[in-house]
């Protein structure tokens, strides 16, 4: 049973910051999805993967969880956020390289 400790992405739908700031602890599924043969849905018996998604404040708490339980774990450190800054008034900037249109 392999788990995977990460910080969560922003999705391309928010532009804020929201469920970001936690750590996840993820388990790799065990076997594969399958179809089913009635409905076509994708299902699995392996509910540990699909249904179990824990989360902790720190990276520290979510390492120490893994490591009482005895779950084997790989950790997935966040990369640095590009920080740009912008302002409205750059659109017209003396110096701007492509002129400004509508």
């Amino acid at each position: 049973m392999l788990a995977r400790i990460y910080r969560p992405s922003k999705t391309a739908m928010q532009s804020g910051k929201a469920k970001t700031r936690d750590w996840v602890l993820d388990f790799e599924p065990k076997a594969a999805r399958r179809p089913d043969p009635l409905m076509g849905w994708t299902h699995t018996s392996d509910t540990e993967s699909s249904q179990v998604r824990l989360t902790f404040d720190t990276k520290e708490d979510a390492i120490r969880y893994a490591e009482q339980h005895g779950i084997a774990f790989q950790l997935i450190d966040d990369k640095p956020q590009k920080h740009i800054i912008k302002a409205y008034a750059d659109n017209f900037a003396w110096g701007r390289k492509v002129p400004w249109t509508h």
